[in-house]
């Protein structure tokens, strides 16, 4: 196993190497950093913030965490930008511009002197389009989603982006609502940052991401406003430090098998269709070819297991309140585990 090269490793090709590891150290030096850094394991954090992105809002408070659990875990966290999608902020869609983030994120993590990466991302096209480039670029890698947004009330309904948001437009195409009623509705839909609170891709990904394997237990699910969320970026980057390591690229995790239980977590929680189409795209980048024929033997086999919309009644923020009926985070977990024992 080849040891973490730090900040010595990559170096830029001017022909001379020893040339190239001196003027990186002055511009490190330039940066705040003393010499010591170099001796450090490097675990890049991947920065999806945008003003265009609500989805993605609790970035500075993840980065902050994910940089404390790799410094805890003794590695030195830096942190770079790649490109930000929204769905309701990209056109003509973000699905148009997928691939462009998979490149962008595949190039910078090639390019910069990176052991590790963690990728933090939310948006339905960002998860997807971060495991397509860190799986081309074949280093240690692991995800952490940014978490769901809080569900509204509106006249003493729940609502919560976005099956709400079209059953609401519906209706007042329909006339059955009027415009002071919809514009009172539009403001209750998305009442804080993260990404839609229903098994839209967003929260698929999420759930499929932590059932492959690539981002840790019991991470798809908590609020992005919550210290639940926070908690678990400390972790995440305190293992990506050991993922460096321990040398575990992303193509001894994704494995055929983990992304069997990933589409078989895709049906126990009744996701979105979408989440097939990048999970073909992710397996392509590893060298795999998805089998349509067994993913429709698997859902004959696999019961839905979670009551949320749209195919039920509840909502992401439900799977951290035991109270609720819904029980999400609980269902999700049994997906899981049913899938792995399957």
């Amino acid at each position: 196993m080849t040891e973490p090269a730090g900040l010595r490793g990559k170096l830029t090709d001017y022909g001379d190497s020893e040339f190239a590891l001196f003027l990186r150290k002055a511009f490190i030096k330039g940066a705040g950093y003393s010499d010591d850094s170099l001796n450090r394991t490097v675990v890049g954090i991947v920065n999806t913030g945008s003003g265009f992105n609500p989805c993605h809002g609790n970035m500075p408070q993840l980065i902050e965490a994910v940089q404390r659990g790799v410094m805890l875990a003794g590695g030195l966290p830096v942190e770079f930008p790649t490109i930000s999608l929204h769905e309701s902020f990209a056109q003509p869609t973000s699905m148009l511009l997928r691939n462009l983030m998979s490149m962008d994120t595949e190039e910078m993590i090639r390019a910069l002197p990176v052991d590790a990466v963690v990728l933090i991302g939310g948006c339905d096209k960002t998860v997807p389009a971060q495991l397509m480039g860190a799986a081309s670029a074949g280093i240690p890698a692991i995800q952490l989603v940014t978490g769901s947004m809080l569900s509204g009330t509106h006249r003493g309904q729940r609502v919560g982006a976005c099956t709400d948001c079209r059953a609401f437009w519906g209706r007042y195409r329909s006339e059955e609502i009027d415009d002071a009623e919809i514009a009172e509705v539009n403001s209750a839909l998305a009442p804080s940052v993260g990404t839609c609170s229903v098994a839209g891709t967003a929260s698929t990904m999420a759930c499929v991401a932590e059932a492959a394997g690539i981002a840790l237990p019991g991470s798809a699910t908590p609020p992005a406003v919550t210290a639940d969320r926070v908690r678990i970026a400390e972790l995440t980057g305190r293992r990506a430090t050991q993922l460096a390591h321990e040398g575990l690229t992303i193509d001894r995790i994704l494995t055929a098998d983990a992304i069997e239980n990933a589409l078989r977590v895709l049906l126990a929680v009744g996701g979105s269709t979408n989440g097939i189409v990048h999970l073909a795209a992710v397996a392509g980048r590893l060298g795999y070819t998805l089998d349509l024929a067994r993913f429709d033997e698997m859902s004959e086999q696999t019961p839905v297991l979670v009551d949320l919309k749209p195919a039920g009644s509840h909502y992401m923020e439900d799977s951290s309140d035991e109270i609720r009926t819904g029980q999400t985070r609980s269902a999700i977990r049994r997906a899981v585990a049913w899938s792995r024992g399957a």
